[in-house]
């Protein structure tokens, strides 16, 4: 027995160094700005204008999405993308949940995509979607989920300067869209309104793209941002996310450019981290009295749950993360409580717009439901909400930052009412018709409000 309990004890530190370095991995998997874009799903076969697939719970997603594929050729590999629709009703499909999401994480435009770990193809009938447009990849093609449709503005017949927004790490390219200001269709970059559109963790720019048509029609001027460790930004000085706690100062420089610009108030267009960001920019800013409105995509709303989420995904044990937020803070200094915004609001509350889907496996839905109840009740938080301006628009069936794939038209209804009731813009919004644009085998926007 004491030989036992001698040699016990004396492989506790042995225990102990592996869990603290279990956590540390984790960390790091969470600090580290490494995106690294993952194929998952595979094309059985395309006719009559259908693309179906191998069955698993990404092919069955509702609404429309981009299928992004590479293609080798004489000058190397190209990136290629192609449009598909809902998929066809087909019976059950996988159970719900069978995903598994980076927190933000997404390849290079939507936060949900390849770089959130769809569960990959398994047995049962193929899932077939129509295309809309773009190339059709041959049968036996690994193609990836991507909520982003587009690359750039142009690909939706937008103008746009790339411009040099200064930060405190160095120059962070962005895209500014100007928008339409009279029915004649001239614009002007220097508009009153401007919306700086913030992407999530692992994505980019392209996240707005999707908005951007109804942007554009409302008279809005867009900057999309890029934040330090971004494609094309500059690193952090340690080379780490610091999931918002520095971000936000990149952010207060693009709103620092707008206002120099002409912007007399500024709407934040926050998806994922994107969230976290314009959180902290609200609650540590002097520039947060510019921000007229607020939109949050899925957002961020509390980092610790968001970790709890993603170990017990991963079927991870909750000491595990604990000690993985142990090691982030010690890395980065990070307070997660002031991260947690239904119980720590920021100082500045505008009128904000909050969309969130039901199948979200990056972000728990939990924090965006908690935060609608308490913004009525000042008893259910510590520090009372009640009276922020707030209106929570929940989705069935969306997955991560696929509020806007699952129902376009509803989307954009409810953000062209909020935004005209509190910046005064006005305009018909530009609808993605799922109808025209699969009769027609290309993607095509109208104007005009919903039915």
């Amino acid at each position: 027995m004491t030989l036992a309990l001698t040699s016990l004890l004396a492989s506790l530190p042995l225990v102990g160094a592996a869990a603290g370095g279990l956590g540390w991995r984790l960390s790091s998997m969470l600090l580290r700005p490494v995106r690294v874009v993952q194929y998952p799903e595979r094309v059985l076969h395309a006719h009559d204008g259908q693309l179906c697939l191998a069955p698993s719970r990404w092919a069955e997603l509702p609404g429309v999405w981009g299928l992004r594929w590479f293609e080798d050729g004489p000058g190397g590999r190209s990136d290629r993308m192609v449009i598909v629709g809902p998929p066809h009703p087909s019976g059950a499909g996988p159970a719900p949940g069978a995903g598994l999401a980076e927190p933000g994480a997404g390849p290079g435009g939507g936060s949900a995509g390849p770089g959130a770990g769809p569960a990959g193809p398994g047995a049962g009938p193929p899932v077939c979607r129509p295309v809309l447009a773009g190339a059709v990849p041959p049968a036996g093609t690994p193609v990836a989920f991507d909520a982003g449709l587009y690359d750039d503005p142009v690909a939706l017949g937008l103008g746009f300067d790339t411009v040099a927004v200064r930060t405190p790490v160095g120059d962070c390219p962005a895209w500014l869209v100007p928008g339409v200001v009279d029915g004649s269709g001239a614009v002007d970059g220097a508009g009153p309104t401007w919306v700086v559109a913030v992407h999530g963790r692992g994505a980019d720019r392209r996240e707005c793209l999707r908005v951007l048509p109804t942007l554009h029609r409302l008279g809005l001027s867009v900057l999309a941002v890029s934040y330090r460790n971004d494609v094309g930004a500059p690193p952090s000085p340690d080379g780490h996310y610091h999931l918002g706690d520095t971000e936000w100062t990149d952010l207060e420089a693009a709103v620092g450019y707008a206002v120099a610009a002409g912007a007399r108030r500024v709407v934040l267009y926050g998806w994922s981290m994107g969230a976290a960001i314009t959180g902290a920019f609200l609650d540590r800013s002097p520039l947060a009295d510019r921000v007229a409105a607020v939109v949050w995509d899925a957002p961020l709303l509390d980092w610790a749950a968001t970790l709890r989420q993603q170990a017990a995904l991963r079927g991870l044990p909750p000491w595990l993360t604990r000690l993985a937020v142990a090691a982030t803070r010690l890395r980065i200094g990070i307070d997660f409580a002031r991260f947690d915004l239904v119980r720590r609001p920021p100082a500045t509350r505008p009128p904000t717009l909050l969309f969130h889907g039901t199948e979200d496996t990056a972000v728990p839905i939990g924090p965006a439901r908690t935060l609608a109840s308490a913004v009525h009740d000042s008893t259910a938080v510590r520090d009372s909400i009640t009276g922020w301006p707030l209106r929570y628009v929940e989705v069935p069936g969306a997955e991560h930052t696929a509020a806007w794939n699952v129902d376009p038209a509803g989307y954009e209804d409810e953000l062209v009412r909020f935004l005209g009731e509190h910046t005064g813009s006005a305009g018909g919004h530009a609808g993605f018709d799922l109808g025209t644009a699969a009769a027609g085998g290309v993607a095509q926007w109208h104007d005009g409000r919903r039915d």
